[in-house]
């Protein structure tokens, strides 16, 4: 089963659930704004990318974050960051058993099917 990771009004989450509809592959979606990013799904995120690969720094999460919290950012600092606000997660983020890809990549979508 594919699992798709984001938010609904992101417009790269939209894009990645209609080519897996015209696809006509079955996918479960993890809406971060209400199943939330715990500590344990942050970690299992972090098994697979560096913190540094997850964190959307071009997006307005990040801008909002005070310079102390950008600069001092490391492993620990970046769960407590996704559990608190996983908007900053780098979308789409899909899982399938133990192959996962970060970002819409049409190349690396395309051996889902």
């Amino acid at each position: 089963m594919i699992t798709l990771y984001g938010i609904n009004n992101c417009d790269t989450i939209k894009k990645t659930r209609q080519w897996l509809d015209n696809q006509g592959l079955e996918y479960q979606f993890h809406n971060y704004k209400s199943l939330g990013c715990s500590n344990k799904l942050a970690a299992q995120f972090l098994e697979q990318f560096t913190f540094r690969e997850l964190i959307n720094t071009r997006g307005t999460t990040w801008r909002k974050l005070p310079e102390n919290v950008k600069n001092s950012l490391d492993r620990n600092k970046a769960i407590i960051l996704m559990k608190e606000q996983p908007s900053i997660i780098k979308r789409p983020l899909i899982q399938t058993g133990n192959q996962w890809i970060l970002g819409f990549d049409l190349d690396r979508l395309a051996q889902l099917k």
